[in-house]
C-alpha cells in the first residue's frame, strides 16, 4: 500500500470518529482554545544585534553548550559572542548572512509570507461551525527581531550568570555599539503562551512547520518551553491547561528523551540512560497529509521544463540531517522526512507516469569527517565544508546512505549526470516557505557542482527576487571564508589563477588543529559549468560551454507554497480535528 493511500484511509477513519463525537459532544459557545503556529523564524534584515540574539537563543536551550557555560555565565564576556575567534557560528554566518541579505535586496521574504499563512489560519478557524472560539498566536525557534515570539522570552531574560544580572545586552563594548533602537528589556515580555493564557484559553494546540512539518529538535525545543510556561501558570492559578502538539500528538520525542544525566542534551554526547517510545504508535498527521504533500508536487510541476520530456527529468529532494548524531536518541526528523519524500514521489508519479521512479531521489549536505592527514574529525573539502547532515533515523545505529534517500547532494547530481538527465529539479521538502538562505545558499550549493549557466533562468534573470543582480550566485561559496591567505589574496578560480596561485587555496589552519570553518581551502568557485566532471589536469574550463564531462543540461529549484491560501486551510483542518477530539474527551 502506498503511504498516501494508507493515509487517506486513516484520515477517513479519523473523520468518522470525529463525526461520531459530534453526536455526543456539542462544544459550548464559551469554549476557547489557543493555537500556536510554530515556525523556524528568521531576521527580517541583517544586523549584528540579531546575530548576537540568535547565538544567545540557540545556547539558551543547551546548558552543555560552550556559549551557555562560558559566555552567558559572564556578562563581561557577552561582547565575545560576535568575536569570530570565540564563536565559530558567528565566524561563518556573519559573512554568509551579510552576502545573502544583500543579494535579496536587504529584506528577508520569509515573514511576509508567514504573516499571510497566519492570517489565513485564523480566518479558517474563526469561521468554524463547531462553536469553538480560537485565539491564534505564533512562536519561532529563532525569531530574531521578534523577541516576544520566543516560546518563553523571560527564560532567556533570566538565564543564569555570574553577576546575577538579566540578559539585557545592547552591544556595549563593541565598535558599533550600543546598537541603535536596541531595547535592553526585549526579553522581559510575555510570549505567545502567556498572551493566550491571559485571553482565557482552556487548552493550547501547537502546529509546527519549522522544518516543513517534520518533527525535529527545534520544534521540540519550542514545545518544551511552552510546557514550562504552562506548568508555572497552572501551579500559580490552580488550573490544568494542557497542550497538544499536532505533529507529535503522542509525545514520542518527550517519551523517548534520555533521562540521564539530568538535563541531557546532544552536546553532552551519548546519554548514560535512554528510554524508548514506539514511533509506529504515533505518526505525524501533517507529514501524512496528502493535501500537504500536493503543495510540493505542484511546486515541482511549476518548474518542469517544456523542452525536456519526463523520462529525462530528475527530481532531487535536498534536506538537512539532525546536525548532531546524538539527537537520534529522540528525534524522528529523518523518518518523517523520508515518509514525506515517499508521499510526494507517489503523487508525482501518478500525475507524471513518464518520470522514471529511480530518477526521484533524496539527498543531504555534508558532515564533518576524519581527515586522514591528521586523524581529526573536522570540516573537509570533500564534504563541502558543511556540517549539517547527520543522517540517522530515529534510534538507529547507522546513518542512512545511498539510494533512494541517502545521497550526498553532489553524489546525487553525479548520479543524474551519469543517467543522462537533461533537466534537474531540486525541492526542499523540509521547507514550506521561501527564505533568504533557501533563495541564495541552495542555489550556490547546486551551482558550484553543476554550474550557474545551467540554471534554467540564466540569461532571463530575476531582478524582483535579486534586485540589482538578477541572480543568486556568489563568485565563490562559501562567502564566509577569509580571503587573507598569509598576506596574499587567495585564488578562488576553478583551474587556478593566471598568476600561478593554486585553486583551491592552501589550508591556512595548522594541520595539527581542527580546521577553522572560515579556512579559505574550504571555498568553491561558483563557476559557469561546475566542478562535477571537470579535471583541471586535462585543460582549463570554458565559460561558454561544458568541457570534458561537465553537466550539459538545465536545473531549477521548485517553488515553495509561501502564501498559498491552502496552507492556512490545511493547518486549520488539523487544528480543528484535534480541538474536537479534545472536547470530546472532556
Amino acid at each position: 500500500m502506498q503511504p498516501h493511500k494508507k493515509n487517506k484511509i486513516m484520515l477517513c477513519s479519523l473523520v468518522l470518529v470525529i463525526a461520531g463525537a459530534l453526536l455526543t459532544c456539542t462544544p459550548s459557545s464559551k469554549t476557547k482554545i489557543g493555537v500556536i503556529y510554530v515556525i523556524h523564524g528568521t531576521a527580517d534584515t541583517y544586523k549584528p544585534q540579531y546575530l548576537w540574539d540568535v547565538s544567545i537563543q540557540m545556547a539558551s536551550y543547551d546548558p552543555y553548550d560552550h556559549v551557555y557555560k562560558y559566555i552567558i555565565q559572564i556578562p563581561d564576556a557577552w561582547p565575545l559572542l560576535l568575536d569570530t575567534a570565540s564563536n565559530p557560528f558567528v565566524a561563518e554566518y556573519s559573512e554568509r548572512f551579510r552576502f545573502t541579505y544583500d543579494r535579496v535586496g536587504g529584506v528577508e521574504p520569509f515573514m511576509a509570507f508567514t504573516n499571510v499563512q497566519i492570517h489565513d489560519l485564523k480566518n479558517q478557524l474563526d469561521n468554524n461551525t463547531e462553536g469553538i472560539t480560537f485565539e491564534v498566536d505564533w512562536a519561532g525557534w529563532s525569531p530574531a527581531g521578534y523577541p516576544d515570539h520566543y516560546a518563553y522570552p523571560r527564560y532567556i531574560y533570566n538565564l543564569p550568570n555570574e553577576k546575577g544580572v538579566h540578559i539585557n545586552y545592547c552591544g556595549e563594548g563593541l565598535d558599533d555599539g550600543p546598537w541603535e533602537d536596541c531595547d535592553p528589556e526585549r526579553y522581559n515580555v510575555d510570549g505567545p503562551v502567556e498572551r493566550l493564557l491571559k485571553k482565557g484559553v482552556q487548552h493550547i494546540i501547537v502546529i509546527d512547520t519549522a522544518v516543513g512539518g517534520a518533527r525535529f529538535y527545534k520544534g521540540f525545543d519550542v514545545v518544551q518551553m511552552c510546557k514550562a510556561v504552562l506548568k508555572q501558570w497552572n501551579a500559580r492559578h490552580l488550573v490544568d491547561v494542557d497542550l497538544t502538539w499536532v505533529n507529535d500528538y503522542t509525545n514520542v520525542m518527550e517519551r523517548s528523551y534520555p533521562t540521564e544525566p539530568e538535563g541531557w542534551t546532544a552536546s553532552y554526547g551519548p546519554p548514560t540512560t535512554d528510554q524508548h517510545a514506539d514511533l509506529a504508535a504515533g505518526q505525524n498527521p501533517l507529514i501524512e497529509d496528502v493535501d500537504y504533500a500536493l503543495l510540493h508536487v505542484e511546486g515541482i510541476e511549476a518548474v518542469l521544463s517544456k523542452s525536456v520530456p519526463d523520462n529525462e527529468t530528475g527530481i532531487l529532494f535536498f534536506n538537512h540531517g539532525l546536525f548532531n548524531k546524538n539527537r537520534r536518541y529522540f528525534d524522528p526528523k529523518m523518518n518523517d522526512t523520508n515518509l514525506f519524500n515517499e508521499n510526494i514521489k507517489t503523487i508525482l508519479l501518478e500525475r507524471h507516469p513518464g518520470i522514471d521512479p529511480d530518477n526521484i531521489i533524496g539527498s543531504f549536505g555534508g558532515e564533518k569527517e576524519v581527515n586522514p592527514e591528521n586523524g581529526i574529525e573536522e570540516y573537509t573539502r570533500n564534504m563541502r565544508g558543511e556540517n549539517l547532515a547527520s543522517c540517522y533515523l530515529y534510534e538507529a545505529e547507522e546513518p542512512i546512505s545511498g539510494h533512494p534517500w541517502g545521497y550526498r547532494y553532489w553524489d546525487a547530481l553525479q548520479y543524474f549526470k551519469e543517467r543522462g538527465i537533461k533537466h534537474i529539479i531540486i525541492d526542499v521538502p523540509q521547507m514550506l516557505t521561501e527564505n533568504a538562505l533557501h533563495g541564495v545558499e541552495l542555489f550556490n550549493q547546486i551551482g558550484k557542482e553543476i554550474g550557474r549557466k545551467t540554471w534554467a533562468q540564466w540569461g532571463i534573470f530575476d531582478n524582483e527576487t535579486y534586485p540589482g543582480y538578477g541572480d543568486p550566485f556568489a563568485d565563490y561559496w562559501g562567502t564566509y571564508v577569509t580571503a587573507d591567505c598569509s598576506g596574499s589574496e587567495c585564488c578562488f578560480e576553478m583551474g587556478g589563477c593566471a598568476d600561478g596561485r593554486p585553486y583551491p587555496p592552501p589550508r591556512q589552519t595548522p594541520l595539527d588543529k581542527a580546521i577553522s570553518n572560515i579556512d579559505p581551502s574550504l571555498a568553491f568557485d561558483v563557476s559557469d559549468y561546475g566542478h562535477l566532471g571537470y579535471d583541471p589536469e586535462v585543460g582549463p574550463p570554458d565559460p561558454n560551454k561544458p568541457v570534458q564531462d561537465q553537466y550539459a543540461g538545465t536545473w531549477e529549484v521548485a517553488h515553495k507554497a509561501n502564501d498559498d491560501p491552502r496552507v492556512g486551510k490545511i493547518l486549520a483542518k488539523h487544528v480543528l480535528q484535534f480541538a474536537i477530539s479534545i472536547l470530546e474527551q472532556q
